[in-house]
């Protein structure tokens, strides 16, 4: 075989297969070339709070100084521009269309009732169900968050059997419980208050942050339970 050919046979291999890099590449430097997504970014990021913000704060503004219909129409028209914009953006389609269509279940309630406060009676009824079914799941010694993790993991490992993990995975879905239930006693009692604005204030304060503060304990969960379970 010739220089030749044995260069360009080289130079194929090269292509099909990356060399590797450098053993004297520093281990932390490849790591921070392959940076993981925070559990912010996972839940939307930024972006995410600004499309579960934005259609509220316009909704409330709107029915502060104009009738329903008009504010039922204002609100329609924000949530389709975000989620054309969302698709722009290369989000996939079922999460641009379901903020979409939240937000006309959401107005959908207020023209079938004709009360602006009705607006939120979904995500009030929401965070009920969400609290009973958590925190029985709790009272029936098996907590949701072990479940799930259970069937991320090929459903074949007796997460129930640790004590440590039951117990981490009681905490978790405790902690989710909170969040659902202090959401529900909040907007329930502003709603029957007649509140708007305060509701539109507490589902901004108690959307993202609460879910935030509870997803930070089911993720410890997760990994104290893979530590111990899957390692």
């Amino acid at each position: 075989m010739t220089m030749t050919e044995q260069r360009f046979d080289r130079t194929e291999s090269d292509e099909a297969i990356p060399a590797p890099p450098p053993a004297s590449r520093p281990a932390a430097e490849t790591a921070a070339g392959e940076q993981k997504p925070t559990l912010l970014d996972q839940m939307g990021g930024p972006m995410g709070f600004v499309y579960s913000t934005l259609p509220v704060v316009v909704f409330v503004a709107a029915d502060a100084v104009l009738p329903l219909s008009p504010t039922i129409g204002i609100s329609l028209a924000v949530g389709a521009a975000l989620t054309v914009f969302r698709l722009v953006r290369g989000e996939r389609f079922s999460s641009a269309i379901g903020g979409l269509l939240g937000i006309g279940v959401a107005v959908g309630i207020v023209a079938w009732t004709g009360s602006a406060k009705d607006f939120f009676v979904l995500g009030i009824w929401m965070a009920l169900a969400g609290f009973v079914v958590t925190f029985s799941s709790v009272l029936a010694r098996r907590p949701l968050t072990g479940v799930v993790w259970k069937l991320v993991h090929g459903g074949e490992r007796d997460w129930r059997g640790d004590p440590m993990t039951l117990r981490a995975h009681d905490i978790a879905t405790l902690a989710v419980a909170a969040v659902f239930g202090a959401r529900f006693v909040v907007k329930e009692w502003l709603y029957l208050a007649d509140s708007t604005t305060w509701l539109a204030i507490a589902k901004i304060a108690m959307g993202t942050p609460l879910t935030v503060l509870a997803a930070l304990v089911v993720l410890w969960a997760f990994r104290r339970t893979t530590k111990r379970l899957a390692i």
